[in-house]
């Protein structure tokens, strides 16, 4: 089988078309070092017995948390993280109705679909404390950056201010996004509780919103409602983003504190981690800005009979209305991933919710006391929740690798993207992580 289509003399007139002698002039541009010249010296083919031995025994070099084989003891978070997952939500995904792609074009024919999307949406806008919810984006950094890329067209202003506490990832995509629109990006230092400096923002011009993640990279918990009175004073819309939406089953919502928009990552409600993805990208807005959100949104209406239904209320992309008035290109709404936060919320409820999130805020604080107690400093004093910074000793990267033998992560360490922070680490706690596990690890950072 030929993987190619085209010919030699299909090839050389389409370079001709464009100007080009050969194949190498039209990838001129990529650089010797990132570009391969030579074919690839390949293996033969296997057998597919072979190749699942082969494929057995890569998938037995991994480290995988809660594998009876290989058990590894992770403290690491920065964005995904580790939950107990209830086994009704794999049941349930596993139905067959469910764990399909298809876009809810027809509503005749995607009740279903459009209930399960419409359901989350409500979740959604209830633990955010907003009005209207999307039916989901990619994942938290790009649902960060439709939300900055909403509040320029809504306020037709061209700078927006972004906290250098918001996870480094989400910074680095919102630059992307930003960047061809020919937008400016104020970047907002941080005090040293740990929380962002926005003083500066009294004195900001033209400035269409200020974005805040809450609980921020660090794990501290942001004043959003100071921040969210300055906006409102300022006429700048205010997005909340976070990478731990069940942070809010403690702290008060982004919406009871003057957020506009809030938005982020989903995966910590019934995801599991994945190696990193897919995920769920969580977005929720007042209802008044509710035409200028990315991605599709699903309504509740009835038919000539009175019967409840649900259909696509706004679907506001080039697929459904002109190019010039589409609000983003999203092309998906992570359906699957939207149905396993919704089972994964309605199966909590509020209470569970509270109840886990209140677990996971005291064991992280557990293991920062303990920490601390044992010499270590903490060099934030903001209220945490899941995860801190910790400042270690140097030379503590040969205890980090020694604790990797161990089977053991120690968290993150943070200089790669903060160089003034030197030996910081970040550590994460969750409700998977057992007395016995962070007593251990106490121990063994010390001896």
């Amino acid at each position: 089988m030929r993987y190619l289509p085209h010919t030699p003399e299909d090839i050389a007139i389409m370079l001709q078309a464009v100007g080009l002698e050969n194949m190498d002039a039209l990838f001129s541009d990529i650089p010797d070092d990132c570009g391969r010249r030579d074919i690839p010296n390949l293996p033969e083919p296997l057998t597919e017995w072979e190749l699942d031995e082969h494929m057995a025994a890569l998938s037995g070099k991994s480290a995988v948390t809660g594998h009876d084989d290989n058990p590894h003891v992770v403290f690491l978070g920065a964005g995904r993280y580790e939950h107990f997952i209830p086994e009704t939500i794999s049941y349930l995904l596993g139905r067959s109705e469910f764990t399909t792609a298809y876009t809810p074009y027809q509503p005749e024919m995607s009740q279903g679909t459009l209930q399960g999307i419409y359901e989350y949406q409500t979740l959604t806008a209830r633990l955010l404390g907003l009005d209207a919810a999307n039916a989901s984006l990619y994942d938290g950094a790009s649902a960060l950056a439709e939300a900055l890329l909403m509040t320029t067209r809504i306020t037709r202003k061209k700078k927006v201010a972004l906290s250098g506490l918001v996870h480094p990832h989400y910074r680095q995509v919102v630059k992307t996004y930003l960047s061809p629109a020919g937008l400016e990006l104020v970047e907002l230092p941080y005090l040293s509780n740990g929380r962002t400096d926005v003083s500066a923002l009294t004195a900001m011009e033209d400035l269409a919103a200020v974005a805040v993640q809450s609980p921020n990279f660090w794990g501290c918990i942001e004043g959003l409602a100071e921040i969210g009175d300055m906006c409102e004073k300022n006429g700048t819309l205010f997005i909340t983003a976070f990478t731990e939406p069940l942070a809010y089953g403690l702290f008060r919502s982004p919406g009871d504190q003057g957020a506009h928009i809030a938005c982020g990552e989903g995966q910590s409600l019934g995801i599991p981690r994945w190696f990193g993805g897919p995920g769920l990208g969580m977005f929720a807005c007042r209802s008044k800005y509710m035409r200028n959100m990315p991605g599709r949104l699903v309504g509740q209406t009835e038919d000539k009979q009175g019967r409840r239904g649900f259909v696509l209320t706004l679907a506001t992309r080039e697929q459904h209305i002109r190019r010039e008035k589409a609000t983003s290109n999203i092309c998906t709404n992570s359906s699957l991933c939207a149905l396993t936060a919704a089972m994964y919320m309605a199966s909590l409820g509020g209470t569970g919710i509270r109840e886990l999130a209140r677990l996971n805020y005291d064991k992280a604080a557990y293991l920062r006391e303990s920490l601390q107690r044992a010499g270590f400093r903490i060099p934030f004093e903001s209220p945490c929740f899941n995860e801190f910074v910790v400042e270690f000793p140097p030379g503590f990267e040969a205890t980090y690798n020694r604790l990797l033998q161990k089977n053991m992560v120690a968290g993150l360490p943070l200089y790669p993207w903060y160089p003034e922070l030197k030996h910081h680490y970040l550590l994460c706690v969750t409700e998977t992580r057992t007395r016995s596990h962070m007593d251990a690890f106490v121990e063994e950072v010390m001896s």
